[in-house]
């Protein structure tokens, strides 16, 4: 079932958020230091370069060949080097344990505690993390594993934190808003203050 995330500013790039969970995980793996959009655009501008977003074969190219890809201008990421390195270690670890496909983590029917072991296993993907995408893949594509509000924590409520409460363009701005109010309180995504 496709996804209604919006968030990109770019139709095609989002549509490729939306129908493709190997594009959806690595724009969750870039969303680190730099804005959403640029996040999630990474897999489409990827693709484009690329011809395909297939994590086998991403995972077989040569290291420093793909680094050189995420870094032509414009670059995926703030640190398209070293991110490059870890979106071609998520694309082996799903090669190796997942059959090359982001959505065989969650096709079995596992439990959301299972799924959060699971994800926390792959390159890239800490606590926050893992929370975050659990409520994204429940509010923006319908993938509700047992347990996912507790899994998600804070993430699964209503208030606009992240990604996963993006659907368009006015909930886009709440995040926005809600993120620079958190930023101008000394708070961080789940409310704890950020300095002691």
């Amino acid at each position: 079932m496709p996804g209604d995330l919006y968030i990109t500013g770019d139709a095609a790039a989002d549509a490729l958020l939306n129908d493709d969970f190997d594009a959806l995980m690595i724009g969750m793996l870039l969303d680190q230091q730099v804005p959403l959009e640029w996040a999630f655009k990474g897999p489409f501008t990827l693709r484009a370069r690329l011809g395909h977003l297939e994590p086998e074969t991403i995972a077989a190219l040569d290291e420093d060949e793909f680094v050189t890809v995420c870094c032509e201008k414009p670059a995926i990421h703030r640190f398209p080097a070293s991110m490059g390195k870890r979106i071609r270690s998520l694309c082996a670890a799903l090669t190796d344990e997942w059959d090359g496909h982001a959505a065989s983590l969650w096709a079995d029917g596992c439990d959301a505690a299972t799924l959060s072991k699971r994800l926390r296993a792959l390159p890239g993907f800490g606590p926050e993390k893992t929370k975050i995408f659990i409520a994204l893949l429940a509010k923006r594509f319908a993938v509700r594993p047992d347990g996912w509000e507790r899994a998600a924590g804070v993430f699964s409520d209503d208030e606009p934190r992240t990604i996963a409460d993006c659907a368009d363009e006015a909930s886009l701005a709440a995040v926005r808003a809600w993120k620079a109010a958190q930023k101008a309180a000394g708070k961080d995504k789940q409310g704890r203050p950020t300095s002691a």
